[in-house]
């Protein structure tokens, strides 16, 4: 039983391993797939927020640049142009003023130095610095040498005027170059609006507040610093930016290692200026959104897990099941057994199993047949055996009583005549080979007394044979020559002193009838050839002897049956008859001579029934 169920829990154990391995791999491809698709969308995801939002922030420093541009331009073509500074400079001052007042939140200051550098307006009035050498400011250089451009400033400190208050503002200033008008004469000049920096900070500081590693600064064409959230750092030379490299790149996404870190740099150009609004996005900044993606993953596949684990157990108990209900049966047949064969499951088992019984259907047809012929042909062998065996005892017999004829012993003669009938009829029985012990011992006894009165009385005789064991089985006439040969090999050439002795025990489930006698005896090898050897030919007797005896009893009881021999010079010989304890009744002899071999569990049976009998 414990094979039966270990031959399923394999072939499930291996249906379902397959299909896990497969499972297994298919879930670990399509997580990996997930997660790289996830990671690549989540990385464009941020890529297109960050790009959105510098759009967004690039659009309102473009506005706030414009607004500043068409102030510059209302001052230059409303008030400049409309107006002579010889005299109508209240009328200038005024349109300045104006201006100033609609637009001071982003407004610091509004001025107009001639070609000396001298000023000539400003709003709001103010005092200028002694000697700021005006021509030597990098805004009045620019907006000299490119009069057809407005130029930007990186953010400075406003240090063109006293402030009372002696507060100083972080300005970019915007510079163009101006025709001044004074007394009718044009002259060149340069108009400067200085914008509240603070205003382009606080848009960046906005965009600057998430906390995932990303950042965004702004600088200028030749990649000076207009805005970085740590612009302290880079000016103290402890933090360092790749500003110069991104002023060089054109507007899109360019991956670059920088410091050793590898990160993603978007950059947008602000019109008008020239300014680079420049994103970076660490890489670090990618995983940091990774971490509920790859937990939903995780938490995917185990769930798909559990579910291929039922998946798989049913499939794999849907493909096992008819195989091994097959397997099964097939087992219960080769134990002995007679089921049906299964036929079930898919059309191949279906197949197999239909080929399976029709084999198994041919091999019992077979084998009935070759255990008829086995049948027959073992009784045509006990048939021969024995017609060897009966013309022996009839030549013996007849000798023995024309011997006694002419001798003149009558009542001898009459004796073995008696004698010789209990013989025959025992012989005949019927044509019985099977027969009972009490009547193989009654056959031995006559055939003693016959072997007695021919040879004189010159050796003894004693039957010391357990009476229990008289009502079992035994094939006929296996004592008379194990007899005849104790007496032609053993005690015939001694006189008066032979004695041949017949013994019956039981050990377990085999019945022992052993004769000794204390003749010559015989070596170790003429002891071995006497069981063996059949082309020998002996020297008295019929020449078939034990070799007949141990023949006959092998092919009705089995191969682990039949004579044993012992035997010392000069100390006797002791030839055995081993047979199975097989009850005598009608039925079990009938079995035995149809062929049939007892198995160990029925002489089993038989031994412990005979043991009960006795009690």
């Amino acid at each position: 039983m414990k094979i039966k169920q270990r031959v399923p829990r394999k072939m499930q154990s291996a249906v379902m391993s397959a299909f896990s391995l497969i499972s297994l791999s298919i879930m670990l491809i399509l997580g990996s797939v997930m997660y790289l698709r996830f990671s690549a969308a989540s990385r464009d995801a941020v890529i297109q927020s960050t790009r959105k939002l510098m759009e967004q922030t690039g659009e309102s420093l473009e506005d706030y640049l414009v607004s500043m541009r068409q102030i510059s331009d209302a001052v230059y073509y409303n008030v400049i142009k409309e107006n002579d500074f010889s005299d109508k400079e209240n009328r200038i001052r005024q349109g300045m003023n104006l201006l100033y007042e609609a637009n001071r939140s982003s407004l610091k200051s509004i001025a107009i130095y001639n070609n000396y550098g001298s000023l000539t307006a400003a709003e709001p009035v103010a005092l200028q610095k002694e000697d700021p050498d005006i021509t030597r400011q990098d805004w009045y250089v620019k907006a000299m040498e490119e009069m057809e451009n407005m130029h930007f400033s990186t953010p400075h400190i406003q240090n063109l005027f006293d402030d009372a208050a002696r507060r100083y503002y972080w300005v970019i200033s915007l510079s163009r170059a101006v025709e001044l008008t004074d007394h009718g004469i044009s002259q060149p000049g340069v108009l400067l609006v200085d914008m509240d920096y603070s205003g382009i900070s606080r848009m960046m500081k906005k965009i600057n507040a998430d906390n995932n590693g990303q950042y965004y600064y702004l600088c200028d064409s030749n990649g000076k610093i207009i805005y970085h959230k740590r612009q302290i750092q880079i000016s103290n030379g402890t933090f360092d930016e790749n500003s110069v490299q991104a002023a060089g790149y054109k507007d899109g996404v360019y991956d670059e290692t920088f410091n050793g870190e590898h990160r993603k740099v978007l950059v947008s150009t602000i019109s008008y200026t020239g300014w680079k609004l420049v994103g970076i996005i660490p890489h670090a900044a990618f995983t940091h959104g990774m971490f509920d993606i790859r937990y939903f993953i995780v938490m995917f596949i185990l769930l798909m897990a559990m579910m291929l684990a039922v998946v798989n157990r049913i499939i794999s108990v849907r493909i096992a099941s008819p195989i091994l209900k097959l397997n099964d049966s097939v087992r219960e047949y080769e134990a002995g057994e007679k089921p049906e064969i299964y036929i079930g499951g898919s059309l191949e088992i279906r197949h197999l199993g239909c080929s399976i019984q029709r084999s198994y259907e041919q091999i019992d047809s077979l084998m009935h047949k070759i255990v008829l012929e086995q049948n027959e042909r073992r009784k045509s062998e006990l048939d021969a055996l024995q017609s060897q065996i009966n013309p022996h005892f009839l030549y013996n017999a007849l000798d023995s009583i024309i011997w006694m004829v002419e001798g003149g012993r009558n009542d001898d003669a009459v004796f073995m005549i008696s004698e010789l009938a209990k013989l025959f009829r025992i012989s005949l029985s019927k044509g019985r080979t099977v027969i009972s012990i009490r009547e193989e011992l009654q056959h031995a006894r006559s055939y003693m007394n016959i072997q007695k009165v021919r040879y004189k009385n010159s050796f003894s005789v004693e039957f010391d044979v357990d009476p229990s064991l008289e009502n079992c089985c035994i094939v006929k006439l296996v004592l008379q020559p194990v007899l005849e040969n104790a007496i032609n090999y053993g005690v015939s050439g001694m006189d008066d002193c032979g004695e041949i002795k017949v013994t019956g025990r039981k050990e377990g489930g085999t019945i022992i009838l052993s004769v000794s006698d204390n003749g010559v005896g015989m070596s170790e090898e003429q002891t071995e050839f006497l069981l063996t050897d059949s082309s020998r030919v002996p020297k008295h007797g019929s020449g078939v002897g034990l070799v007949n005896v141990n023949n006959r009893i092998q092919i009705l009881f089995g191969k682990e049956y039949g004579l044993q021999a012992e035997s010392e010079p000069d100390e006797g010989t002791t030839v055995s008859i081993c047979i199975p304890a097989v009850p005598y009744t009608e039925e079990n002899r009938t079995v035995l001579e149809k062929g049939h071999v007892f198995s160990r569990e029925e002489l089993s049976c038989f031994s412990d029934r005979c043991r009960q009998d006795l009690k």
